[in-house]
C-alpha cells in the first residue's frame, strides 16, 4: 500500500526508498508533502530521549531493508560480537545487508521493489552461479553471477520490468547484461549511501542495552 509506505519517510522526513522508482520520481509524497502525515497542529518542542533517538534510528534502517524485528536485529548482534575483529563494524553491518540477495536483485532492477524481490526470489526466479537460490537473505559475494531461471524468462512480471531496464544505471559493484537479464557481482558492495542515512552507532547503542 503506497500510501502507508509512504507516511513511513514522511514521519522520518527522509527518503527511505520503500517504493523504488516511485521514490525517485516527482510522484514521491515526501516531495509532494514535505511534513509528516496527519492534520497540521501545533507542537511544543520536546527533546527525546537517547533511547527514543535509538530506536528511530534502528527503524529507519529496519524500514529500509525491509527486515522483520528479529532479522535486522540479527544482523546487529552478529556485527556487534565481532566489534573488535574488524576495522569498522558499521560498514560490515551495512555489506551485510546490501549483499542480500533481494536487494542485490532490486539495486538491479529486476524488481521495483525490495519487497517485490524478496517474493521472486522465494519463487524462484533465480539462480546464482547456476543453481536456484530461494532464499532472500543470501549472501552475494564477489565473483557471483546472477541470473534470471530460464523458464521464468518468459513471465510477465519479467516482461514488464524489460522496458525499465534500458535507462536504468545499475551501483558501480554490479555488472548486469539487460539483453541476457544476468548480472555478476564486480566487488565488494558500496555503503556510503546507506551507511550516511542513519546513525549506526546509535543503532549499536540500542541493541548494546
Amino acid at each position: 500500500m503506497i500510501q502507508k509506505k509512504c507516511k513511513i519517510c514522511r514521519r522520518n522526513a527522509q527518503k527511505l526508498f520503500l517504493k523504488g522508482d516511485r521514490c525517485s520520481s516527482p510522484k514521491c509524497a515526501l516531495v509532494k508533502h514535505p511534513f509528516p502525515p496527519g492534520p497540521p497542529k501545533k507542537r511544543r518542542a520536546s527533546n527525546f530521549s537517547e533511547y527514543a533517538k535509538e530506536l528511530k534510528e534502528k527503524q529507519k534502517l529496519q524500514k529500509h531493508y525491509g527486515l522483520r524485528e528479529k532479522q535486522f536485529g540479527n544482523y546487529v548482534k552478529n556485527v556487534l560480537a565481532m566489534r573488535g575483529q574488524v576495522a569498522d563494524a558499521t560498514l560490515l553491518l551495512i555489506a551485510q545487508l546490501e549483499s542480500r540477495l533481494d536487494n542485490v536483485i532490486f539495486k538491479l532492477g529486476l524488481a521495483k521493489s525490495r519487497k517485490s524481490a524478496r517474493q521472486l526470489v522465494s519463487h524462484s526466479y533465480f539462480w546464482v552461479n547456476g543453481k536456484p537460490v530461494k532464499a532472500p537473505s543470501f549472501q552475494v559475494k564477489k565473483g557471483m553471477t546472477i541470473s534470471v531461471k530460464p523458464t521464468k524468462i518468459n513471465k510477465a512480471f519479467i516482461k514488464n520490468i524489460e522496458p525499465i531496464l534500458k535507462n536504468y544505471q545499475v551501483p558501480d559493484w554490479l555488472k548486469l547484461d539487460k539483453d541476457k537479464l544476468e548480472a555478476k557481482v564486480v566487488s565488494e558492495p558500496l555503503t556510503q549511501d546507506s551507511a550516511s542515512m542513519v546513525d549506526i552507532s546509535s543503532i549499536f547503542e540500542f541493541y548494546s542495552r
